[in-house]
């Protein structure tokens, strides 16, 4: 027992100790009240919701896409919603395309917005008009190269519409294939999920995404709808997010009936100019969403480099092996099950080293991508 706890004094090593304490106690706390909200979510039971549901996508030359994708989303089980696609200057056969669609779906609209150079390319203005040329209150989100799960998504993401919650997050996997980036992609999109629907379950939510969620023509209007941030192309779905979610107005759904899936990108460049989009946005974050987004991997980081120094010294080692792996277990535990809920359980094996290798490239990635706004589609 006399070698086990450590003599404490006034040296480097017992502030390097304590440092490393408070880390690995952040790090409890956080995933206990955090990630935890997640992992230990309950799906409630779909509500018989048969409002009308304008369902929207904003498509720039995604010809192939609408061709292979719109039929699911033309075809759901659910009896009465309309799908509006905002056809946004696109110079590829999207057009006839959706002509075509059109003659054989009454519940498909196109608007058609024609090529102008004074335009941005960007989702705010066609989803804007889309908005307003929507036939019912009830708006669902999605992408023209996203396929909806099966025929019962429209009906799991509308369940979830009550006279309480008038916003609903849902989550957006990527199609599992084979090679590493479809991995790093998909561990990414599941990570990035879990911090979301989390920060949503604590109360503070700061983010959707923009190829599976829902809210309400109110919402939008209240907000003035993406007037504030209208001067960048990104914000649809964080910045809109942030300002459109007051007094639990929203909810999370992690169905997987509700999922809307979507292929990977095929080239890390191609990744990289995504999260080079994804990251414009960062400046404007209020500083309590920061803090909380930051917390978590900078207390990891410092948590790992005292724990490693802490090892050489015999006086803490034990005690350091300790907490250490009470606090591993307990988040493997936490972010497993996480996973599992996101249907990703092929990651849990190796969460431990996957959470310390994302807290290390995420910074990197942040501050070595351009995050300049191209106003690019």
């Amino acid at each position: 027992m006399v070698e086990f706890l450590p003599v404490l004094d006034f040296s480097v090593a017992t502030m390097t100790f304590v440092t490393f304490c408070t880390m690995a106690l952040t790090q409890l706390v956080f995933s206990l009240l955090v990630f935890s909200r997640l992992s230990f979510h309950k799906q409630r039971e779909k509500e018989k919701n048969h409002d009308g549901v304008s369902i929207l996508i904003a498509a720039r030359n995604e010809s192939e896409n609408i061709f292979k994708n719109l039929p699911f989303i033309l075809n759901q089980d659910y009896p009465e919603y309309e799908v509006i696609v905002i056809n946004h200057q696109s110079l590829d056969d999207s057009k006839y395309i959706l002509d075509t669609y059109a003659r054989d779906h009454k519940n498909l609209k196109v608007i058609s917005i024609e090529r102008s150079q004074h335009m941005k390319y960007g989702k705010k203005l066609p989803l804007t008009i889309g908005i307003k040329g929507a036939k019912y209150n009830n708006l669902l989100f999605t992408d023209a190269d996203c396929k909806p799960h099966g025929n019962q998504w429209l009906k799991s993401m509308a369940s979830h519409f009550s006279d309480k919650h008038q916003i609903v997050l849902g989550y957006g996997p990527y199609i599992k294939t084979k090679g590493l980036l479809n991995k790093v992609i998909r561990f990414d999109t599941a990570w990035i999920a879990m911090n979301y629907l989390s920060m949503a379950k604590a109360k503070i939510p700061y983010m959707g995404i923009g190829r599976n969620m829902a809210y309400t023509k109110n919402v939008f209007k209240n907000v003035s709808g993406f007037k504030s941030h209208y001067s960048i192309s990104s914000g649809d779905d964080d910045l809109f997010i942030q300002e459109a979610a007051k007094k639990r107005n929203y909810t999370i759904n992690i169905d997987p009936e509700s999922f809307s899936y979507s292929k990977t990108c095929s080239t890390w460049t191609q990744w990289i100019k995504q999260k080079s989009r994804h990251y414009t946005t960062s400046e404007r974050y209020k500083v309590i969403k920061k803090l909380m987004l930051g917390i978590y991997p900078f207390s990891l980081l410092i948590m790992m480099i005292s724990f490693v120094t802490l090892l050489f010294d015999s006086n803490f080692t034990w005690m350091t092996l300790a907490i250490f792996t009470f606090v591993l277990l307990v988040k493997w535990i936490i972010l497993g099950r996480s996973f599992s809920k996101l249907r990703e359980s092929k990651f849990i094996a190796l969460l431990p080293l996957l959470d310390i290798t994302y807290a290390i490239l995420t910074p990197i990635m942040y501050y070595a991508i351009d995050k300049t706004d191209k106003n690019k589609w």
